[in-house]
This record gives structure tokens, C-alpha cells and sequence, in this order.
């Protein structure tokens, strides 16, 4: 029978792999997605939409649908289902293989501010400025939602989710994005400081590249750790190597 392999999606490093596994014969290549993007695009391979119900729903869809090996390419931030998939890989026996592309790291002239958390980055935001590019997603803006005094130019891809901060702005927009045009952004906003998480990757860093080029303070949140026992890759060449599946 055919290799089937589950690719945990969302990214863009998980559009790559399963298209990447999709052009190798014989290989079945099932793609699934959280649900929470509206219009995901195309992509290759089959393709299923929502929660799986834990790490137990997980593990029965693994079984029933005959799995061979789990790619994890989710958002470096999306711990549950990561969490579920080492837990049902566990349970079933099924190898996962986890993919998470390499963080951003500081250089010369940045002036980063690391949190731990959205919390955290909220309680260091008053003594950084005042008007706020907030770019952490549309999830957990709970947690700037007190900061009455605080002008939020808030970005994401879909519109985000309430309670959001009174005094906000909401621009949609998908990456990637320029230097050149993140620069503009923060000028004609009258941008102060700038909040993101460490998502990693080059579709979204052009903002920390205009946030230095303007001397702006940026809050970084950290990534939350892997799931004990877990270990990950930083590319799809790393995951195509690991699935011994014949994908070059």
C-alpha cells in the first residue's frame, strides 16, 4: 500500500512539504488545518478541516485512516496540537516528525524587549511608547485589552478576536511583506514600539528590519518549549529526511 502521511498545517513551510510529498509516487499526503483561516488556498494532497478531539481523536483518526507517518508543521506557537500529536504518536506507534523553522535572533542596533508571554509583553508596553503595532495574531489580544491609554495598530489575516484594546485600528494583511513597505507602515502610523512573537521565518521578519532601520523598540515573546521527549527539525529537507520516503 502506499506511505500515508499526515501533515499538521497552517504554515508555510507545511504548504512546501506536503507538495513536496505530494510530487513523490506512491506517497498519500493528507493535509490538515485548524480551521481558523477562512480562505487557506490551494493545496496539495487531500485536505480535512478542524480539530481532531485530543490526543485520543487523533490517535483514532492515525488508526482508522491508516497512517504512516505524522509531519508536524504547525505555527511554532500552536503547543496543543503539537502536544496531541506526540501523545497520539505515542499511543498508535506512528513516527512524528516535528518541524519548526529556526527563530529570529537580535543584531546590531535592535533594541528588543523579550516576554514571556502576551501578558508580559502588555505589562512592558506603558514605559515604550505609546502607539502600539501589535502583530502577535488575532488570538489573546485579551490580553492588551486594559491598556486604555495606548493607541493599537492591530495586524492579522483574519479579523481578530474579541475583547480587543479601545483604542484600535485593524489592518488584514497576509505576508510576506518588504522592508520598504513595512518602514512606510510604521512611519505613516506614527508607530513607537512594535509587539510580535518569534514565529521564525522570512515571510513576516521585514518588520523587525524597519523597526531598526527606525530605532523602534520591539517586544519579542518567546516560543513555548517543545513537549518533553520531542525534538525538531528546521526544515522540510530535514522532515523529507527523516520520512525515508524516497522525497528529494
Amino acid at each position: 500500500m502506499s506511505p500515508h502521511v499526515l501533515v499538521l498545517g497552517g504554515t508555510t513551510e507545511a504548504r512546501e512539504l506536503a507538495a513536496r510529498l505530494a510530487a513523490c509516487p506512491g506517497v498519500r499526503v493528507t493535509m490538515s488545518l485548524a480551521g481558523r483561516v477562512s480562505r487557506p488556498g490551494a493545496l496539495d494532497g487531500e485536505v480535512r478541516i478542524g480539530g481532531f478531539g485530543g490526543a485520543d481523536g487523533l490517535a483514532r483518526w492515525l488508526h482508522e485512516h491508516r497512517v504512516d507517518a505524522v509531519a508536524d508543521a504547525t505555527h511554532p506557537f500552536a503547543t496543543g496540537i503539537t502536544a496531541n500529536a506526540a501523545r497520539a504518536a505515542a499511543a498508535t506507534g506512528v513516527p512524528v516528525v516535528v518541524l519548526r523553522r529556526p527563530g529570529w535572533r537580535p543584531g546590531p542596533g535592535d533594541r528588543w524587549h523579550s516576554a514571556a508571554s502576551l501578558a508580559e509583553a502588555a505589562a512592558l508596553l506603558p514605559e515604550l511608547g505609546r502607539r502600539v503595532f501589535l502583530t502577535t495574531g488575532r488570538l489573546g489580544l485579551a490580553a492588551f485589552a486594559e491598556l486604555s491609554e495606548l493607541h493599537f495598530l492591530v495586524r492579522s489575516v483574519e479579523p481578530p478576536e474579541p475583547p480587543l484594546p479601545p483604542d484600535v485600528e485593524v489592518l488584514l494583511a497576509r505576508g510576506p511583506f518588504t522592508v520598504d513597505g513595512e518602514r512606510t507602515l510604521l512611519r505613516e502610523h506614527r508607530i513607537e514600539v512594535l509587539v510580535t512573537k518569534d514565529s521564525g521565518g522570512g515571510a513576516t521578519a521585514a518588520k523587525l528590519a524597519a523597526a531598526r532601520d527606525l530605532g523602534l523598540p520591539v517586544v519579542v515573546v518567546r516560543r513555548p518549549p517543545l513537549p518533553d521527549g520531542v525534538s525538531a527539525v528546521p526544515d522540510v529537507a530535514s522532515v523529507l529526511a527523516r520520512l525515508d520516503l524516497g522525497a528529494r
